[in-house]
């Protein structure tokens, strides 16, 4: 599976006379997970909110679907976001968050967000509040919410946040899946070995500069 699902073609995001990115070009695919790595600060964050169509590029041309994204910022349909802490309202619980979203959304179904808290070891029956939620629980709530409207694009900035052992080696398994389901999954992760295990391809981004990275065996 190699069809093109994002092209990010000669982009360049400046916040004042800082570049964010500058002049990236490069092309995701289909059934794959791409790593992005590069130190705090390095564009990661800045390259999925531009493809996610949260910041407006300064300049080049960013494709997803064969469809150039709007210039009104207008997020792209079909994708499921963790960028930065997922945001969720406290005094609910975690099935009455998504239950809310996916109203929003006009999306909702009942047996889809128990299916989906299942997938993230969430009790769909809990009461308890996201307030009293454990970071580790907050971010399967995350990940349970980019996928409860089955996207075919994955941004993840950092999934593993919080999680234990346990709850790695989970998400992991999970990410595999939707890849051999055929999904397109962009992650940005610290971990080293999170992008070793994950990953088909690797790019680095360095002050804004995105370079492929060479892997053993790959």
């Amino acid at each position: 599976m190699s069809e093109k699902i994002i092209e990010v073609i000669n982009v360049t995001k400046t916040f004042g006379s800082q570049k964010a990115l500058n002049q990236v070009s490069v092309t995701f695919g289909s059934g794959k997970i791409y790593g992005i790595i590069g130190r705090n600060g390095s564009g990661k964050t800045v390259l999925f909110k531009c493809i996610c169509g949260f910041l407006k590029i300064t300049q080049g041309k960013i494709i997803i679907n064969g469809k150039e994204i709007s210039k009104k910022c207008e997020i792209p349909s079909n994708i499921g976001i963790i960028i930065e802490t997922p945001g969720f309202l406290p005094n609910l619980s975690g099935y009455r968050n998504l239950k809310l979203l996916s109203l929003v959304s006009g999306t909702f179904d009942k047996s889809r967000i128990a299916e989906v808290m299942k997938m993230v070891d969430l009790d769909v029956k809990s009461k308890k509040h996201v307030s009293k939620y454990s970071l580790g629980m907050r971010q399967r709530l995350g990940i349970a919410q980019a996928i409860l409207e089955n996207p075919d694009i994955l941004i993840l900035d950092e999934p593993m946040n919080g999680l234990d052992a346990q709850g790695v080696e989970d998400m992991r398994k999970l990410f595999i899946k939707m890849r051999e389901e055929g999904k397109t999954i962009l992650l940005a992760s610290h971990n080293a070995e999170d992008i070793a295990f994950l990953c088909d391809a690797v790019y680095r981004l360095d002050d804004g500069v995105m370079e492929y990275v060479e892997r053993e065996g790959v």
